[in-house]
């Protein structure tokens, strides 16, 4: 008989089974607007660099990458995460760029915003009470459209406008068709 064989009878201890554990991130979710103007411009931006669209119930912006975490951990998090003292604001996406290394196609911000900023450090403050690790490289805001793109030169867009007024805590699925995502749990920023 098999190790494990005599495991599932019980005749000798199997290992100590790994923790179940989510990918999770936390992001901005667009409305159905928003999502439908950066679906255009996903569709614009193909026909210039190719490549593969993302679906567009995938499109977001990350705003803190947390990994792999326990799922015992989970509950922790959504419970300790409160009280973002950020209030409800405006991104201006208008610039198009190209990764290379990766082959990613993207949408972002020709000017910085802090208040976005502001909201990724007061995330990444929360998580470090929290004793839950994440990506601590720096945040670069941008939106994937394309993957496996060529690129080449940035062609200037029409911006889309996004009314930020929430952030979300998202679990990723990996399937053979790419990732499907699973919002777990939403905030509500302040209005102002």
């Amino acid at each position: 008989m098999t190790e494990s064989g005599l495991a599932e009878t019980g005749l000798i201890e199997s290992g100590p089974a790994k923790p179940a554990t989510r990918r999770l991130f936390f992001a901005l979710w667009p409305d159905d607007a928003t999502r439908n103007a950066l679906n255009r411009t996903g569709k614009w931006l193909h026909q210039h660099w190719g490549g593969r669209r993302m679906r567009a119930d995938t499109l977001h912006l990350t705003l803190v990458f947390l990994g792999d975490l326990p799922a015992a951990q989970i509950d922790a998090l959504l419970q300790g995460i409160q009280n973002i003292p950020i209030g409800a604001f405006e991104l201006n996406l208008d610039q198009t760029g190209h990764w290379p290394h990766n082959r990613i196609g993207w949408l972002g911000l020709s000017q910085p915003s802090q208040t976005l900023e502001s909201l990724v450090r007061a995330l990444r403050d929360q998580l470090r009470i929290l004793d839950i690790p994440f990506d601590a490289r720096p945040h670069t805001p941008h939106i994937t459209l394309l993957r496996k793109a060529p690129g080449g030169a940035a062609p200037e867009c029409l911006p889309v406008n996004w009314g930020v007024d929430r952030f979300v805590l998202v679990a990723s699925n990996p399937q053979a068709d790419g990732a499907h995502y699973d919002v777990l749990q939403t905030w509500r920023l302040a209005k102002q």
